[in-house]
């Protein structure tokens, strides 16, 4: 186990220090900020839609490696998902790290996102890890109040 433990830490560190993801979207149908005033981190995910499916994400801010990586990872794990798709891997994430889940057949849908399992150990870092997923789950409940697969924010 320890030598998951660290791939997993490799992992995070890698999507904190070089993530592919931290950019800006062209031509975004959402725009969310996600901020921890306990910490300061702060990010701006942006998402594209298309016909009920999670098209393309980036995000752009600031904060600690826990925040950064679990933002990029997130991006990976749910592009190309459909929002019903991504609604159960957000909430299985959400479960893990609340350690309300330890069903390892339900944990693998998480992809990489298994990595921050023990962050549950940490009290401190467990809102760091689900800043991401709590911003991408608020831009998803506004998609279905809209009722559009495609509506601009951000022009």
């Amino acid at each position: 186990m320890e030598n998951l433990d660290q791939i997993y830490n490799e992992l995070i560190m890698e999507h904190s220090m070089n993530s592919y993801n931290k950019k800006k979207l062209q031509d975004a149908d959402y725009q969310e900020i996600g901020h921890n005033p306990n910490c300061g981190d702060e990010i701006t995910l942006e998402v594209k839609m298309k016909d009920n499916i999670i098209e393309d994400m980036a995000f752009y801010g600031h904060g600690c490696a826990i925040s950064q990586s679990s933002t990029s990872i997130m991006i990976d794990t749910l592009k190309g998902k459909t929002i019903e798709e991504a609604k159960k891997i957000i909430e299985t994430f959400i479960k893990m790290i609340k350690r309300e889940t330890t069903d390892e057949k339900e944990l693998e849908k998480l992809e990489e996102a298994i990595a921050f399992k023990n962050v549950s150990n940490m009290p401190a870092r467990v809102k760091c890890a689900l800043l991401a997923w709590h911003t991408i789950e608020d831009i998803l409940n506004k998609n279905e109040q809209t009722g559009k697969g495609n509506i601009s924010c951000c022009n």
